[in-house]
């Protein structure tokens, strides 16, 4: 089995335990919600999956390098079976909340491993089209599991069992996939996540901007669009624009990371950035921006993300790629983490154009970052 192989089987993995995500956690919501519990509590719990990835990526790189990938990945999996399971088969926020914490510890390994392998073995001249092909797995999975409880028109419990079923084929791929199929690299000096974020800090504040755009902004920006008078199926396309977006241009993105400068392409998506947040502050008078800016911000803001991993793999090698590819991941999710408050307090206090100047702002700082990237050297 060659490396590509084994990388191509774990991503699709990874692809369908995504799936199995973005079809449970709205259900679990609205489960939540009928039982009486408030949005706050909803939105907490939902928040316990990014927060176990945020507190354990930067210790990934270290299993890594004591399991191996593979080994890594098939304990994911197991935690992900289990959270999921949970799910089903509980009933309860406390019970809930502790497959969460069981389904976010597998999730940050599932994704480091995945990331890094790909980072990897990738071959050099085609690293941004296999990183934006699997992003765009990715996106399609976030974009299509939300529709699938109504597209199926089964109850909750029925769809929670698909996820299992969903999470269960995963733990089948992994497990066919033999221990040792992939080569692990010579133990690297500068292997963590730390060194990584103090090496290529520009690509990490890149990372938490793109985070920001494309998981940060999606509530925040369906809020708004439901305050200007539309209703709650409208208001919600908004935030569908964003996953548009981010499905869209995953590709393309990868495609001119194999074929241009990489701080010239940074640069343009920044100006991308910074055009259709500026363009939000006239919304008042032209809704259909809205919309536009969404599949901007959702396109190009994931772009940013998957730009960076590609970085990664060219200045980083051996398993010192593992901590670079954890330390786009944090700032990844710190930006998706941070991007509704801080978008939310803006809109509160200073109303749309608040909104635009902030997020203005951010894709200056992008273009700042940008600017000075160098071309990348191994490490």
């Amino acid at each position: 089995m060659t490396a590509m192989s084994v990388v191509w089987r774990l991503a699709f993995a990874t692809s369908l335990i995504v799936l199995a995500f973005a079809i449970a956690a709205p259900v679990l919501a609205i489960i939540l919600q009928q039982a009486g519990h408030g949005t706050t509590t909803v939105g907490a719990f939902a928040m316990i999956p990014f927060l176990m990835v945020a507190l354990l990526i930067p210790v990934v790189p270290r299993v890594l390098a004591r399991w191996g990938i593979v080994r890594a990945y098939r304990w994911g999996c197991v935690l992900q079976l289990a959270a999921i399971l949970g799910y089903a088969l509980g009933d309860g926020l406390a019970v809930w909340s502790i497959a969460a914490v069981s389904g976010g510890i597998g999730a940050a390994a599932l994704w480091n491993a995945t990331e890094a392998l790909l980072a990897r073995e990738a071959p050099p001249e085609r690293r941004g089209r296999v990183m934006g092909l699997y992003q765009t797995g990715l996106g399609a999975a976030l974009a299509l599991g939300p529709f699938v409880p109504a597209l199926l028109g089964w109850s909750a419990r029925p769809v929670l069992w698909a996820a299992v079923v969903l999470v269960a084929i995963c733990c089948a791929i992994a497990v066919a996939v033999p221990r040792h199929a992939t080569t692990e690299p010579a133990p690297h000096p500068a292997a963590g996540t730390w060194h990584a974020l103090r090496a290529a800090p520009l690509l990490a504040a890149i990372a938490l901007i793109g985070g920001v755009f494309e998981a940060g902004l999606s509530s925040v920006s369906a809020a708004y669009a439901s305050a200007t008078g539309l209703g709650l199926g409208a208001a919600a396309t908004v935030a569908g624009a964003i996953g548009v977006g981010s499905f869209a241009c995953q590709y393309p993105a990868g495609y001119a990371a194999d074929h241009f400068r990489p701080a010239n392409v940074f640069a343009a998506a920044a100006l991308l950035l910074f055009a259709a947040s500026v363009a939000v502050a006239f919304a008042g008078v032209a809704p259909w921006l809205l919309w536009a800016a969404g599949v901007v911000w959702g396109g190009v803001g994931g772009a940013l993300y998957t730009l960076t991993m590609v970085q990664v793999a060219h200045q980083f090698d051996g398993r010192a790629t593992a901590g670079g590819a954890a330390a786009m991941i944090t700032g990844y999710t710190a930006g998706g983490t941070v991007g509704p408050l801080a978008s939310g307090t803006a809109l509160d206090f200073a109303g749309v154009g608040g909104l635009a100047a902030t997020l203005g702002l951010l894709a200056l700082v992008a273009l700042w970052a940008a600017l000075r990237l160098e071309e990348p050297r191994p490490r």
